[in-house]
């Protein structure tokens, strides 16, 4: 069990769901979602709860948010949902229509705990890959900062706020990162999670941690010279399992359908 100084939580990220039965880049999105979850409900149902960072549909399907909605119901932790490029944020509210909304209309919102304040942002600029986060959004998340002052503080978006040096992403990623990043200047950010880049990766941004991994269905390969269109992989899916306790953030990478063993069979390793 997680004792009272350390908490769990889940992210998971880029489900692209198409309509159930379909396939999308030669895969079932939704079979891989009913199996992460499956997998979530078996060995983490003590978590807080779970993130998904966007890119929930991949057309802004209304058949593919109704069975989000659906099988998300079976989860025995709350969950809470971030908006990526390929999502509709009409369509999405017509379904999930009980997900806080800032006065703007944007998905977003807090989630108050006593180890901090996890901060939940809505990147999608609709019609294009890229995220925007506009005037208006700015003024919202000036707000919570000016409130969570002093707290521990954990922002979760789809969209990199700066280059990671994979140029098919880097091209689409979050536009005017520096006005952005200046936002958070003089505040207490522990960490920074994300979507969209389909690879897991870590560092450190103006002295804020920050990850993002694999998502559910297809990956991006590491390649660092194709600018367009964004390359595509078959390389295995991953959630995140997360524990968050006072002035540490460890970030473990599951890879949920790899159930092989490495065994010695006589003098040599394989898998069984």
């Amino acid at each position: 069990r997680i004792g009272n100084n350390r908490m769990k939580i889940i992210q998971v990220t880029d489900l692209h769901l198409v309509t159930p039965g379909d396939q999308l880049h030669g895969l079932d999105p939704f079979r891989t979602l009913e199996a992460c979850l499956a997998d979530i409900r078996a060995n983490h149902s003590d978590a807080e709860f779970c993130i998904i960072t966007g890119d929930l549909a991949h057309n802004g399907e209304p058949a593919a948010y109704r069975a989000l909605h659906s099988i998300l119901e079976t989860l025995p932790i709350p969950y809470h949902l971030l908006l990526g490029n390929h999502d509709r944020r009409v369509t999405y509210g017509e379904v999930f229509n009980r997900m806080p909304r800032d006065e703007g209309g944007f998905f977003q919102s807090v989630i108050h705990h006593k180890h901090g304040d996890f901060i939940l942002l809505d990147t999608l600029s609709e019609g294009e890959n890229a995220g925007a986060y506009c005037a208006s959004r700015c003024a919202w998340l000036s707000a919570q900062l000016r409130v969570a002052r002093g707290k521990p503080i954990y922002l979760f978006m789809h969209h990199p706020p700066f280059e990671i040096g994979i140029p098919s992403v880097d091209r689409i990623a979050l536009k005017e990162p520096e006005t952005f990043g200046r936002l958070l200047e003089g505040h207490r950010i522990e960490h920074l999670f994300f979507g969209h880049v389909h690879r897991p990766a870590c560092g450190n941004w103006r002295g804020i941690s920050w990850s993002t991994m694999r998502g559910l269905n297809h990956q991006v390969p590491f390649d660092l010279k194709t600018v367009s269109p964004v390359p595509k992989s078959h390389e295995p899916p991953a959630y995140a399992v997360i524990f968050i306790e006072e002035r540490q953030v460890t970030v473990h990478f599951h890879d949920f359908l790899d159930k092989r063993t490495l065994v010695k069979r006589g003098e040599s390793f394989e898998y069984a």
